[in-house]
């Protein structure tokens, strides 16, 4: 389950109603009644409860859809794999390593010891570059 504190609009999240799961993006938080807001991809907008609700796994692959591209020059030998997108980057190391990934954006780094998920990466990102990542 997912910590509503955790999500903010323009996050993307998994939501799963009479069985059917779609990725979606949050429109809006209600913390008071714990009701979000998502608008999915056929355009339906409706408001979940946290247990219908899942987080997406943050792959290599998804970082690739999100515009980042392998830099290929300064990744590899135990240096993990740098992943960029403009300004910003994300290194991921082979679990086992410490720190598991680091994010770095201008002169700002953040060290992160264990795996996160897609809506922890984008409020990251919004958090360093004031800017929304989709």
């Amino acid at each position: 389950m997912i910590n509503i504190h955790q999500l903010k609009a323009g996050d993307t999240v998994i939501t799963s109603y009479g069985g059917v799961e779609r990725p979606g993006k949050i429109l809006e938080v209600d913390h008071f009644s714990k009701k979000i807001l998502v608008a999915t991809d056929n355009d339906n907008e409706l408001w979940y409860d946290l247990d219908n609700l899942y987080a997406v796994k943050l792959t290599p692959e998804t970082l690739l859809q999100l515009q980042f591209h392998v830099d290929e020059a300064t990744s590899g030998n135990g240096k993990g794999t740098l992943y960029v997108r403009g300004p910003f980057s994300v290194r991921w190391y082979p679990d086992g390593h410490e720190p598991l990934m680091v994010l770095h954006y201008r002169d700002e780094f953040r060290e992160l010891k264990h795996n996160i998920t897609l809506n922890e990466l984008q409020n990251h990102y919004h958090g360093m570059t004031n800017f929304h990542l989709e």
